[in-house]
C-alpha cells in the first residue's frame, strides 16, 4: 500500500500527487490523506475517472481516501 500525504496542500497539488502515485505504483492500493472538501472531491473524480474504488473515511475532520485499482 502507498500513501500519499496532501494535507496543508490546496488544488491542484493534490490531484497532482495522486495521479504520481498512481503512475508510479499501478497496482497498489493507495491512501491519500487529505484535509478539505475540495481535495477529496477532487482526488475522488481523478480516481472514478481512472477506474478505482474510492472508499472515504472522516479522520478528525480530514479525510482518508482509500483507492483501489481496478480488480483489487
Amino acid at each position: 500500500m502507498t500513501e500519499v500525504d496532501v494535507r496543508g496542500f490546496s488544488c491542484p497539488i493534490p490531484v497532482v500527487k495522486t495521479k504520481k502515485a498512481m503512475e508510479d505504483n499501478p497496482n497498489d492500493v493507495l491512501t491519500v490523506l487529505v484535509e478539505t472538501e475540495v481535495s477529496k472531491e477532487n482526488v475522488t473524480r481523478l480516481a472514478e475517472s481512472r477506474g478505482y474504488s474510492v472508499k472515504e473515511e472522516d479522520v478528525s475532520g480530514e479525510y482518508r481516501l482509500t483507492l483501489a485499482p481496478p480488480g483489487k
